[in-house]
């Protein structure tokens, strides 16, 4: 039974649109791309590593596949931990408009999404990593398949741009299993999925 992995990057204030690049998603007039790149240094280096060490496949949505597909194939050095797991291993793409994609190894799930990533789970060994593709995970989240939650929250506020739980997100709980912070200030926290939040009440102390 496959592990479904998200690693997402995000500002302090929610957006995880284009941390790559200035033109890697421009939605909205978004003039913000780029944001991560001040941060990447060798801590936050190490940890990308770790995670492109893990995978047996990945799970994208549309947009990053296109963004990705535009890039990494032209990436051919054997050497480089994240191009050779890329280029290598399976791509799954939840979509109904992409045809006869170009890059090799990738499948395009055109079923109802639970029934599709359910499957794929139940015939994978290993992690399937879902990397960017916020609206994808807030999916995965809302049906319950999404196990384990790499979030990296970046020192900056945007204001704008396209947030990870936007009103109206599915509620969700999660357990803290492990994080650490970069040496640039990079907070780097997992999680697993634990179900629907629980409630309580603070309640008045009573008189002595």
């Amino acid at each position: 039974m496959g592990k479904l992995v998200s690693t997402l990057f995000v500002t302090l204030d929610g957006v995880y649109q284009a941390p790559g690049g200035p033109q890697e998603d421009t939605r909205g007039g978004f003039t913000h791309g780029g944001w991560s790149f001040p941060y990447a240094e060798e801590d936050f280096g190490r940890f990308v590593n770790e995670v492109f060490a893990r995978p047996a496949a990945f799970l994208l949505g549309r947009r990053t596949y296109d963004i990705f597909a535009s890039y990494w194939p032209k990436v051919t050095d054997p050497g480089d931990p994240v191009a050779s797991k890329l280029n290598g291993l399976p791509k799954y793409v939840p979509s109904s408009t992409l045809d006869h994609p170009a890059w090799a190894g990738t499948t395009v799930l055109r079923g109802d999404l639970a029934r599709e990533v359910t499957a794929l789970k139940e015939g994978t060994d290993g992690e399937i990593q879902v990397h960017g593709s916020g609206a994808l995970v807030r999916s995965l989240l809302g049906l319950d398949l999404l196990d384990t939650l790499h979030l990296l929250t970046f020192p900056v506020v945007l204001g704008s741009g396209f947030r990870l739980f936007p009103e109206g997100a599915v509620p969700t709980a999660f357990e803290h299993t492990g994080g650490s912070v970069t040496g640039a200030g990079v907070s780097i926290q997992t999680y697993d999925l634990k179900g629907r939040p629980e409630y309580g009440e603070f309640g008045l102390p009573e008189d002595g």
